[in-house]
């Protein structure tokens, strides 16, 4: 098991990230999300916005990758599932793959909060627990997904960022 971690912060008031998190597929800087179904939503009695979706991700894995889990399959589904607070302003988004879970799992959670010290900035913390069972280098998958999701992280924000700027760009 190899747990991931990141803390990242957006220029950007809660209301204004939460809006393009919520609108984040799809988009130029992560092409692997080809599809987002959503399977239910409700706002509970406190207000708060439940969201379950279905998210299609073509990875295209390395053939290494391929031989090592004896599959040639690249189209992979995640469950996500979301809770936004607009009282309390937190987003909690937990994800957690569907696909190849005999030997893969990957376990994602996702919070965004205003930043404690200036409310025009929203702090999102990351965390993706990864877990590979049963396989010989098992360990080496493990970093290389971890890597991956590193690398993931960091196209999740840009594309924020990016609807962000594309949203003003559309009022202006």
């Amino acid at each position: 098991m190899r747990v991931w971690s990141s803390e990242h912060v957006f220029g950007h008031p809660w209301d204004t990230v939460i809006k393009a998190a919520m609108r984040k597929y799809p988009n130029p800087m992560n092409p692997s999300v080809v599809g987002v179904d959503v399977l239910e939503r409700s706002v509970d009695s406190r207000g708060r916005l439940h969201s379950h979706r279905l998210l299609s991700t073509e990875w295209g894995l390395p053939g290494l990758v391929r031989a090592i889990l004896g599959t040639s399959r690249t189209l992979t589904y995640i469950r996500e599932h979301s809770i936004v607070d607009p009282v309390g302003k937190k987003m909690e988004l937990c994800s957690t793959n569907i696909t190849l879970t005999n030997w893969v799992s990957v376990s994602e959670r996702l919070v965004y909060t205003p930043h404690p010290e200036d409310p025009g900035r929203t702090v999102l913390t990351q965390e993706a627990v990864i877990t590979v069972k049963g396989i010989s280098l098992g360990s080496y998958l493990e970093s290389l997904m971890a890597n991956t999701i590193s690398s993931n992280a960091k196209k999740g924000w840009a594309a924020i960022e990016w609807i962000i700027e594309n949203a003003e760009r559309a009022l202006s």
